[in-house]
């Protein structure tokens, strides 16, 4: 009798030591092989590996654009990816890193880089499609050039917000307003995408601006995947309730005093688009922008 408690109270302590290590995973980006993890979705003679397929090129000509996926499906988590975008005159072309599910009435979460002219900003387009809906973009302007150098673009996703990081930069929060009656990413698995093409027809200055094909093959870099989601495989209760990953835990249901700072002054400092402002397209607001002006 005393070694069969002895053998359950050993099996709590280790059970409560798993659970402790779960919720405490680390909370930086780890570098993940891109060949052990992603594999083309198109066009696979326009992207190129470098260091062990640690880092990787995306290349974009008149023939093709072209782009990758992640080989498992997600239900929450914290992603990033670290990319430097096409340089010099990259107008016309649009570099993105999403998550997307793959049914009519989808879920998807969008970074879309929009080039532009040489000398003049590249565009920061975001956009949340919730049951098929989208039609929710808000668009900035980076405090960097960002093909000068690898930054790290992140997305946070837990049954109580989405939230984009720059830099580990907020720049937007979507909270989960099924309260208020607007969908939410709850129930179905994303793959993570990415992939750089010729968008000339709306990109840049609304069409007006053309890709210049003299500059061709233009090219995005990407390099240090992370990943740290419930795979397609798990259940999406013990996901969403269960609190044993780290972006699960109460402290990254809301941001904190100092990220909204940071939310504050990129919204005053770099907003250049928000649909929640435009009611000549939307004369009705959407519901969920009441709450998003309370942010």
């Amino acid at each position: 009798m005393a070694s069969h408690f002895s053998f359950l109270a050993l099996s709590v302590l280790s059970l409560c030591f798993l659970l402790t290590a779960m919720a405490a995973a680390p909370r930086k980006p780890v570098d993940v092989p891109f060949q052990n993890n992603y594999a083309p979705s198109w066009a696979i003679d326009h992207i190129k590996h470098f260091n062990g397929g640690r880092e990787i090129q995306l290349y974009l000509d008149k023939s093709s654009g072209t782009g990758f996926q992640s080989r498992g499906s997600y239900l929450f988590g914290h992603f990033s990816m670290q990319i430097k975008m096409v340089a010099s005159d990259s107008a016309g072309t649009v570099t993105a890193f999403y998550l997307s599910s793959q049914n009519a009435e989808h879920d998807e979460i969008d970074f879309e880089f929009l080039g532009n002219r040489t000398g003049q900003p590249y565009i920061l387009q975001t956009n949340v499609f919730t049951g098929g809906k989208g039609d929710r973009e808000q668009r900035i302007y980076l405090w960097f050039d960002p093909s000068k150098a690898y930054h790290a673009y992140s997305v946070l996703w837990n049954m109580h917000q989405i939230v984009f990081f720059v830099d580990d930069v907020p720049i937007r929060v979507f909270k989960n307003s099924k309260d208020i009656g607007v969908r939410y990413p709850f129930n179905q698995p994303m793959k993570i995408y990415s992939s750089l093409w010729n968008a000339d027809d709306w990109a840049t200055r609304g069409g007006l601006e053309k890709t210049n094909w003299a500059y061709a093959p233009f090219v995005a870099s990407y390099r240090g995947f992370h990943v740290d989601g419930c795979e397609a495989s798990e259940h999406a209760a013990f996901c969403a309730t269960q609190g044993l990953r780290w972006w699960d835990q109460t402290e990254f249901r809301d941001l904190d005093a100092a990220q909204y700072r940071r939310l504050q002054w990129v919204r005053q400092k770099f907003t250049i688009y928000n649909y929640c402002s435009d009611r000549k397209r939307y004369p009705s607001m959407s519901p969920e922008c009441g709450r998003d002006r309370d942010i």
